[in-house]
């Protein structure tokens, strides 16, 4: 990379020269990052190039420091290389300017047809994997800087990619779990539409380019789990991501939300603009107060108030990957919005047969129980929802090895049932 671009810069500076032959790239291998992906996307010798540019400051912060001092020893300003300086960054970093020289010299229909694959025409950017940003107050757009994505670089560089930190630029949390999908209880229909969801997560690119249906459907799905709290949307979510091998990001909805004017708009713009080109699955849970029904327009804020729930209807619709909303009550829900939802998944409260199974599943398998426990009396007398009856299970097993005891007692589990009927202000 350093020899191709040594090479462009002596000929602009002397045309006349001989110049070196063209650096041959290696030949791409499975054996890293860089060459896997090469090989995945078929990229050129430019693609390549491209690439290695965005790259290369992330592992020489001198790369394009080196070679203008090697090529011109006594400086000067040479506008054809682009470039800016970071505001931390102490060295030069690449400008799609750059990019223009590298790849086309001075050829000026060359720089026109890399302007445009740069506008947004060359796949990479168009994936997000290239970015190149705008430029300032107005200037020309190929001053803007040129970018590689975060994780695509994490994954090159270190062989992994660490999950984004939940904050401000990202109100996110990484959902995970070391339950595994023989552990989730759900009746027959409720894990027919998810396996629905799990067709739709692993065959969507079948579907939408090899059979070409992507003419004819929207991107993505939108999918709306709704139900009793504790009975299971949560850990269906992320149990689906388990399985399909997708990453789920629980959205904060309070990180969100904004009370000042347009904030929300940009808080989600930020989130989806983040979570594009990344197979992730976005879950946001309570999902009542950021898509409930639009009010009727009184005052200004009526108004902000309902063009924020359009804003995301935009933004979810054209989201190419897995959106889940998660609700108590479908009547809360947006009617606009409810008829965009590819799958409507309720859970209900568990049956007695399920309850048996999930207090069965919930108890800790090495531990024995007191011979008066009777699963099957537990869950015909008691109707507690999966959630409700592992809070149970935690209090009676804190209660046995706070006593010192070997066995789970009945009365434990009677007292974290009577707790949690408190809770909800239900009489036993």
């Amino acid at each position: 990379m350093e020899q191709a671009l040594e090479i462009a810069l002596r000929h602009y500076l002397d045309p006349a020269a001989n110049d070196p032959p063209s650096p041959q790239m290696p030949k791409a291998t499975e054996d890293d990052g860089f060459g896997s992906f090469v090989l995945q996307h078929n990229l050129d010798y430019d693609a390549q190039r491209l690439l290695l540019l965005a790259l290369a400051p992330r592992l020489r912060p001198d790369f394009l420091d080196g070679v203008i001092h090697r090529v011109l020893p006594q400086a000067g300003d040479y506008p054809i290389l682009g470039g800016i300086r970071g505001r931390q960054h102490r060295g030069v970093l690449p400008t799609g300017d750059t990019a223009l020289f590298l790849l086309a010299g001075t050829d000026i229909e060359g720089r026109a047809f890399w302007q445009g694959q740069l506008c947004g025409d060359h796949p990479l950017i168009r994936s997000g994997v290239v970015a190149l940003h705008p430029p300032v107050d107005g200037e020309p757009p190929m001053s803007g800087r040129l970018t590689l994505d975060s994780e695509t670089a994490e994954r090159w560089i270190t062989g992994q990619v660490r999950p984004p930190r939940m904050g401000h630029a990202f109100p996110a949390r990484r959902l995970e779990t070391a339950m595994t999908w023989e552990d989730l209880v759900l009746p027959a229909k409720t894990l027919g539409r998810i396996d629905e969801l799990d067709d739709w997560v692993r065959h969507r690119r079948t579907l939408m380019e090899g059979w070409g249906m992507g003419r004819a459907l929207r991107p993505g799905c939108r999918a709306l789990f709704y139900g009793p709290p504790g009975t299971g949307k949560t850990l269906t979510a992320t149990l689906l991501g388990k399985r399909t091998g997708r990453e789920v990001y629980r959205i904060d909805l309070a990180s969100i939300v904004s009370k000042y004017i347009g904030e929300t708009e940009k808080n989600l713009s930020r989130l989806f603009d983040k979570a594009e080109n990344k197979d992730w699955i976005l879950f946001f849970d309570e999902a009542d107060s950021l898509f409930g029904k639009r009010t009727q327009v009184r005052d200004a804020r009526d108004r902000y108030a309902n063009q924020e729930v359009s804003f995301l209807l935009q933004r979810v619709e054209t989201f190419e990957g897995l959106v889940i909303l998660a609700s108590n009550l479908t009547q809360n829900v947006d009617e606009a919005f409810a008829r965009r939802f590819e799958q409507i998944v309720h859970f209900p409260t568990p049956r007695q047969g399920e309850r048996r199974l999930l207090w069965r599943k919930g108890l800790p398998s090495g531990v024995p129980l007191d011979p008066a426990v009777d699963l099957d009396h537990l869950a015909a007398r008691y109707e507690l929802s999966g959630g409700t009856i592992m809070n149970a299970v935690r209090h009676a097993c804190l209660r046995s090895i706070a006593d010192g005891r070997d066995e789970i007692r009945l009365t434990d589990l009677e007292e974290g049932i009577r707790r949690e009927y408190a809770k909800e202000n239900r009489l036993q």
